[in-house]
C-alpha cells in the first residue's frame, strides 16, 4: 500500500497507528464507514471544515454519528458564528477531497478541535487522507499530529 501524507506524517512523528482499508465497501457516510471497518461508530470520527465570520477557517472532528453543534463550535474558536465551507472549496483549501479529509496533514495548519468524547477511547479512527482508508491512533496523539484542542462539539 502506498503511504498517504497522513501516514508519512504519523511515521515521521513516531506515532503508532494502524491502517484500515474499506475500498471494497460502498460506504459513504461516516456511520457506513464505521460498519465497513467493523468498528464502534463512537470511535470513528469525521472531519469538518468551517469558516468563521472573521473569514478564518477551522477544523472540527466529531464522532461518525454526531452532528456538529455550530454554537459550541463557534464558541470553541472564539467566533460569533461559523458555517461549513462548500465542497468545491475543500480540495484547494486542505489538499483533501470530500470523504477523504483528515485533520492530519492538511496543506495549511488550521485551528483544529476534536470532540472530547474521543478521550473516552484508547483508539479512534480518522481519515487516512483518501477515500477508503482510515487510520486508528490514540486520540492523545492527535495533539502531536495536528495540534488539536479537545472540546464538547456535539449534543
Amino acid at each position: 500500500m502506498t503511504k498517504t501524507n497522513v501516514m508519512r506524517l504519523l511515521t515521521q512523528e513516531k506515532i503508532n497507528y494502524i491502517v484500515k482499508d474499506y475500498t471494497d465497501s460502498k460506504a459513504v457516510s461516516a456511520e457506513e464507514v464505521a460498519k465497513a471497518l467493523g468498528e464502534d461508530e463512537k470511535t470513528v470520527f469525521k472531519t469538518l471544515v468551517t469558516i468563521g465570520k472573521s473569514r478564518d477557517h477551522y477544523v472540527f472532528v466529531i464522532p461518525a454519528f454526531g452532528e456538529l453543534n455550530l454554537k459550541k463550535a463557534a464558541k470553541a474558536c472564539g467566533e460569533k458564528n461559523i458555517e461549513m465551507i462548500t465542497q468545491k472549496e475543500l480540495l484547494p483549501l486542505t489538499g483533501y477531497v470530500h470523504g477523504g479529509c483528515s485533520p492530519i496533514g492538511m496543506k495549511k495548519k488550521f485551528s483544529t478541535f476534536v470532540d472530547i468524547s474521543a478521550l473516552d477511547y484508547e483508539q479512534v479512527f480518522v481519515s487516512g487522507g483518501k477515500i477508503g482508508l482510515q487510520v486508528g491512533l490514540n486520540p492523545k496523539d492527535l495533539v502531536k499530529a495536528a495540534s488539536v484542542t479537545f472540546v464538547s462539539l456535539i449534543d
